[in-house]
């Protein structure tokens, strides 16, 4: 669960050089207004929104590579730490080596939000006459910074390590990087870089003695986002609790990064990025079909479970950073309470086949295709687009607009 930024300056990341085009000259250390078009700050936006997308897409699978390697808290801590950024954008000399910069600065004001933060205000693209330059190096900055995390997460569930490229930048990100909590804190490195893709499909490898134990770890990180979304997203603004604890408040992207977070579970447990109806190498399929009448029937509720709770989330009112309070908040979070049970119960029957041979087998097929064909390609989408988002953030600024 992402938690509040204290204000801490903690060493938490490095970027890495991916032969694009530099964002800053010798002459960009100042704060007048960058050179650039809205067109161009327009599609850096509506980018942004599709990068954002791919990324709350696996959040039903930060288990791995995105939690070992700190690259959740590193890529999607928020609240932003605004005081800060806003602090550290009027601040030539802290931006004046952004490399550096980036390897020290809290995780408050990188990633996901430390962009949307200088992009968006009231869910609309800023105008570029409000965008200054030390403001544009910033996010090329922390966009590069992004594909690089990005570009990790897929070489590190990339069974046949197939992109020699992002390997590379892997390899290179988890020896540098610090590991980090959620408050930015320090704990230590990384160690070397691991592969979580073969240690999935090969149980005993790595982290799952067997097939069932990773089969299992599927429906858990389901549970875990779907507590993360109902409990704290939108339940602590919606109870009081906290309101100011609102992902992505800037673009009035909430309710779309909450459906889009049970979408991943629903990816996850039909076996298939973008699957409508469970696949036959998917858990839900096996289940369904395994011969025995509870656990189809257990099923069954998930799936309606599901569907409901992401038609509950979509008919909440919008946006969330104005009207976290309304009633439709409180009947989301229980139809996501719901979901987690049917998931819980789901997981106590198919936990009673441990030691099943055949329960075995069928399991390495269910692990071996959630790999390729939810992790993989889910994070490879999201490498893709991350990479797309730091090429149209360069292109703010019209000297490097080719268009």
């Amino acid at each position: 669960m992402k938690s509040k930024i204290l204000l801490k300056m903690a060493a938490v990341a490095v970027v890495f050089s991916t032969g694009f085009t530099s964002c800053s000259d010798d002459d960009d250390n100042d704060t007048k207004i960058v050179t650039g078009t809205q067109a161009a700050l327009d599609q850096a936006c509506a980018d942004w929104k599709v990068a954002r997308a791919n990324w709350e897409n696996t959040e039903a699978f930060l288990f791995g590579a995105a939690d070992v390697y700190s690259i959740d808290p590193h890529t999607d801590t928020w609240p932003v730490a605004a005081n800060d950024l806003a602090d550290v954008l009027r601040d030539e000399k802290a931006m004046s080596n952004l490399d550096n910069f980036i390897k020290t600065a809290n995780s408050g004001i990188l990633g996901y939000h430390g962009l949307e933060y200088v992009l968006f205000r009231q869910g609309q693209p800023r105008q570029i006459s409000q965008i200054t330059n030390l403001e544009y190096q910033y996010i090329c900055a922390v966009a590069k910074d992004l594909y690089n995390a990005t570009a990790t997460l897929e070489a590190a569930w990339d069974s046949k390590e197939s992109n020699a490229e992002r390997h590379q930048i892997a390899v290179n990100y988890v020896a540098t990087h610090n590991a980090i909590n959620d408050d930015g804190d320090v704990e230590g490195s990384l160690g070397s870089f691991q592969n979580f893709g073969k240690a999935f499909k090969n149980p005993g490898t790595g982290d799952w003695a067997t097939a069932l134990d990773a089969t299992l770890e599927i429906i858990s990180g389901c549970q875990d986002i779907i507590g993360e979304v109902g409990d704290s997203k939108i339940g602590l603004p919606y109870t009081g609790e906290d309101a100011t604890y609102i992902e992505s408040p800037y673009a009035y992207n909430s309710i779309t990064d909450f459906y889009d977070n049970i979408v991943s579970c629903k990816n996850a447990l039909y076996g298939q990025m973008g699957a409508t109806t469970p696949t036959q190498q998917s858990l839900i399929y096996f289940c369904q079909n395994a011969g025995n009448t509870t656990l189809a029937a257990q099923a069954n509720t998930v799936m309606t479970k599901l569907d409901t709770a992401l038609a509950k989330i979509k008919a909440m009112k919008s946006p969330f950073a104005l009207y976290y309070s309304d009633a439709s908040c409180k009947v989301a979070i229980d139809a996501l309470g719901e979901l987690d049970d049917a998931l819980g119960a789901l997981s106590e029957t198919l936990a009673g086949y441990a030691g099943n041979k055949t329960v075995e087998a069928q399991c390495q097929v269910i692990n071996e295709n959630y790999v390729d064909n939810v992790v993989l390609a889910t994070y490879r989408t999201l490498a893709d687009n991350a990479q797309k988002l730091y090429q149209s953030i360069v292109k703010i600024n019209k000297k490097n607009n080719n268009e």
